[in-house]
């Protein structure tokens, strides 16, 4: 029983860790910044643009070289993924979720470093990449590489 207490005890104080976490400017000026990009018409319009192409760069992926559109889709997808990340409000959106992801890194590496110095924490938002897209967007999403 008293091992059950203490887990509520730590999951209390989790939850406190969290709140406080929400409540940090960092966290705020992400949140601010998420809703300008959703309220940035022709920023969703490029998300949108991207997830479609998504689509087709998953398709050509399944075939690779043998696909017949394999390198007019391999370049428009690296058109529009460029053309994504240099759009202002997505440029200073990613810049937010980065600074947001370096707290929670930051506050992983010293949860885990405290139980022990063998305990890896993951750094960079490593947990939350798309590794299998290839799409190189990083942000777990935000940039319209996974449905949403």
């Amino acid at each position: 029983m008293l091992a059950n207490l203490e887990v509520i005890e730590v999951l209390e104080h989790a939850e406190k860790l969290g709140k406080m976490i929400t409540e940090s400017e960092d966290f705020h000026i992400y949140s601010k910044r998420k809703k300008d990009l959703y309220q940035d018409s022709e920023a969703t319009k490029l998300m949108n643009d991207f997830s479609k192409m998504k689509e087709h760069y998953e398709d050509v992926q399944r075939f690779g070289r043998y696909h017949p559109d394999y390198s007019k889709i391999m370049k428009e997808i690296r058109e529009q993924k460029r053309e994504l990340d240099m759009h202002d409000t997505v440029a200073i959106y990613k810049q937010s979720e980065t600074q947001l992801q370096g707290l929670l890194d930051d506050v992983s590496e010293i949860i885990a470093q405290s139980i022990s110095p063998n305990i890896k924490a993951p750094r960079d938002g490593i947990a939350l990449k798309d590794t299998g897209s290839g799409c190189g967007c990083g942000s777990g999403g935000a940039c319209g590489c996974q449905a949403s």
